[in-house]
């Protein structure tokens, strides 16, 4: 069998896949159903701050995206899992309706264009942040520019840095922490039988 056969060989989910990911968009849903509450609590006193720091908060959302490509290693898995988790919410009783689902879309696409860009070989520190940052760039355009974007009536200056703050958190919150979650979760073995089974030993950056 040649290298490029088993390579794509590799790309085939499998059912255990299937299982861990929905797992992750599962938790992933409740997550976001409980981060849309905590947006409540600090929506108030940021905006008499400066609204668009809000953004530094949205990381949150993208977690499933990050953290499930980060264990499955598939393509696929950041759009899926944050997909389903954006559908986990909206059942849950968002306060963002479907928009939520595109939110979803738009936000895995962000982190899944990033992980393709890097041929799915990628998983290191710097390959998660910059697919942290990609989701959150995708959700702070959505935010802006789309008909139903919540800062729609923005000015330029505060789209400009309301996308800047969400790719920040994107990268941090998404990023960072999913990576080091799943260095935690390779140390226990419960990662054995998948592709990130020696994520723990893998070099940071490279």
């Amino acid at each position: 069998m040649t290298t490029a056969a088993i390579k794509k060989t590799s790309y085939n989910w499998r059912v255990a896949d299937i299982v861990v990911a929905a797992l992750i968009a599962v938790a992933g849903g409740v997550i976001f159903w409980a981060w849309s509450q905590g947006a409540n609590l600090i929506s108030t006193p940021v905006n008499a701050v400066y609204p668009p720091l809000s953004g530094l908060y949205a990381g949150g959302w993208m977690i499933p995206a990050v953290l499930g490509m980060l264990i499955i290693r598939k393509p696929g898995a950041a759009l899926f899992c944050e997909t389903v988790a954006a559908t986990g919410e909206l059942i849950m009783g968002s306060q963002y309706g479907t928009t939520v689902l595109i939110s979803g879309v738009l936000q895995g696409l962000g982190a899944e264009l990033v992980f393709a860009a890097l041929l799915y070989r990628k998983f290191n520190l710097p390959a998660s942040l910059l697919a942290g940052a990609g989701a959150g760039l995708f959700c702070g355009l959505n935010d802006s520019f789309a008909p139903w974007g919540w800062n729609i009536a923005y000015t330029a200056g505060d789209k400009l840095a309301y996308i800047l703050f969400c790719a920040i958190s994107g990268a941090v919150i998404a990023g960072a922490l999913s990576w080091i979650a799943t260095r935690g979760l390779a140390r226990t073995g419960v990662l054995s039988s998948f592709a990130s089974r020696k994520a723990a030993a893998e070099p940071v950056f490279s």
